[in-house]
């Protein structure tokens, strides 16, 4: 009980349990991975050969997905 309420004592939780809100706060944490690609021309190692290479990835390259973050994070729906 707190302030007559009932409640738990921890929100390890973050409010969530099985799907469904517990009444306490609810409290997310997200993280993004870094771009797997980029398209600088990098130093590389071909092990079958074993020789040094340089590799070029082709295709579209995001360095940054920082200006993505917003509309993810907002699709949560946590207003």
């Amino acid at each position: 009980m707190k302030g007559g309420k009932v409640s738990t004592k921890t929100n390890n939780s973050g409010g969530i349990l099985g799907g469904i809100s517990n009444g306490m706060p609810i409290t997310i944490r997200i993280a993004f991975k870094p771009a797997s690609s980029i398209s600088q021309i990098q130093q590389s190692v071909d092990i079958k050969k074993k020789k040094s290479i340089k590799l070029q990835v082709g295709g579209r390259h995001d360095p940054c997905v920082v200006p993505r973050a917003p509309p993810v994070v907002d699709s949560l729906g946590l207003h």
